[in-house]
């Protein structure tokens, strides 16, 4: 399970520049190497002192090596190399790299056991033979070896290995049939859910309302077990909505929620390979991907930043998300920011803070409703009391006109145009507009200033039943909810 080298070359330029002993990793970089987040998941279960023997590392810090228990009698040797994040692990699975590497990369970041130099296991030695033995310079007759950096440079000279043709047929059928089998996996995950939904009908709305965590759960696992993760991750979720909703409101949400899933499922089957419906239920695409697919949407901008988001999930990861306006009149109204990162490593510092405005390049994930995006470069700090956009479209129009392409989508973002938010007779909040042609209630506590004052625009999430208030702007400036 060799994670491929690379372009070697490229890789040794790098190293000759910034390499020194003591070579180190962190966790963050240790996230951006895990294929999904179940895999984060089961290396932050590994990354425990008694799963693991036979720890150690080279004497400058860039080989480490481990034993971890697993399934078998016999444990699996995992190792890595910190200068080029390449690694192996000996057990059968197909990510790269598997929960076990990332386990001991774990061990490594957060020096949860000490890796003491010791002399290189001969399992060690022969997979970094292997890994540089197709690139490695040979000396010719009977001439000392060439030092590191002779021999570098040696291998920088070689030209490129001719690829046999019959190797590359093999792996792409072997990665065709992989994808095959995936997908069947998930297509016959799909239609248990199908019949999940169907039976939570028709045993009653009021039974599964009140056995809704641990009937979900159930679900979400076999979801798991088709490879469809981040569908099995909404429905490990949906309890939490569900509940946070008043109780006469509840029957309804349930029905919308899993109608929702049911729209979401039978567009996969009938556009299974579709970038972002396999996005909302199997796997996303990575970081690296979108930033270097030159049809991605870019938009060069003033942004605001309207609030931050940290939300701790079933699943044992937390989620950030980071809102943004785009205050120029041109490309997608709002920006996304989506982190993840494991529970157990505790809160982390943001980089923005609410009301905060910059000039910034995003790169938005490929989608009909570009919103989830990255943050290719922020360039300088954008002093300026400008007003927010005007919206574009009536509330009504920004409601529906989003689920009209993505009928299952959850969080609508709007931009509000003047109105005010009050509380009635009964206790509810609501958001109305000026004119009174739009009322809408409102999901979080509205205190102080926020609730009875003239608010200009408001920036707010929408999600099916109710409003969340991101920020607002009023005659006498910025405020966001308490």
């Amino acid at each position: 399970m060799d994670m491929p080298l690379g372009s070697f070359p490229d890789i040794l330029t790098v190293l000759d520049s910034i390499w020194d002993p003591g070579v180190a990793i962190d966790l963050k970089a240790v996230e951006q190497l895990a294929t999904d987040q179940s895999s984060l998941k089961a290396a932050a279960g590994l990354a425990k002192p008694a799963k693991w023997s036979g720890i150690g590392g080279s004497g400058d810090g860039a080989l480490i090596w481990g034993e971890c228990a697993g399934s078998g009698a016999n444990p699996y040797r995992v190792m890595a190399d910190l200068r080029d994040l390449g690694n192996k692990c000996t057990c059968p699975s197909r990510k790269f790299p598997c929960k076990h590497v990332l386990g001991l990369l774990w061990l490594n970041a957060e020096a949860i056991v000490p890796f003491t130099p010791a002399d290189t296991p001969s399992w060690v030695s022969d997979w970094l033979g292997r890994r540089r033995g197709a690139s490695a310079a040979k000396p010719a007759g009977n001439a000392a070896p060439a030092g590191d950096k002779d021999l570098r440079a040696a291998q920088r000279a070689e030209p490129e290995t001719i690829e046999d043709p019959k190797d590359a047929a093999r792996r792409e059928a072997q990665a065709a049939k992989r994808s095959d089998e995936t997908e069947r996996a998930i297509l016959d995950a799909l239609d248990a859910l199908e019949q999940w939904v169907g039976d939570q009908l028709r045993l009653g709305l009021s039974p599964f309302i009140d056995d809704v965590t641990a009937r979900c759960r159930r679900i979400a696992a076999r979801l798991v077990d088709g490879k469809a993760a981040v569908l099995a991750g909404r429905i490990d979720e949906l309890p939490g909505r569900l509940l946070a909703l008043p109780a006469g409101d509840r029957p309804r949400g349930a029905v919308v929620e899993l109608g929702k899933l049911v729209l979401l499922a039978r567009a996969f089957r009938a556009t299974p390979r579709d970038a972002e419906i396999r996005r909302a239920v199997a796997t996303s695409e990575t970081r690296e991907t979108v930033l270097t697919d030159p049809l991605a949407l870019r938009v060069n901008a003033p942004w605001e930043v309207l609030a931050e988001q940290v939300r701790t999930r079933r699943d044992g990861l937390v989620s950030q998300t980071t809102w943004l306006l785009n205050l120029a009149t041109t490309g997608p109204r709002f920006a996304m920011l989506l982190d993840f990162f494991p529970a157990s490593a505790g809160r982390r510092g943001s980089v923005f803070t609410p009301g905060e405005r910059f000039q910034g390049e995003l790169a938005f994930y490929p989608s009909q409703q570009p919103l989830r995006a990255l943050l290719v470069r922020r360039d300088t700090t954008e002093e300026t009391s400008a007003e927010w956009p005007i919206p574009d479209e009536a509330p009504s129009d920004a409601l529906t006109r989003p689920l009209l392409a993505e009928p299952w989508i959850i969080d609508i973002p709007l931009l509000l145009p003047q109105g005010r938010i009050a509380r009635d007779d009964t206790g509810h909040i609501w958001w109305r507009s000026a004119d009174g042609a739009m009322t809408l209630p409102v999901a979080t506590e509205a205190q102080g200033i926020l609730c009875g004052t003239s608010l200009t625009r408001t920036a707010a999430i929408w999600s099916g039943n109710r409003l969340t208030i991101l920020a607002a702007q009023t005659p006498w400036g910025r405020i966001g909810p308490p």
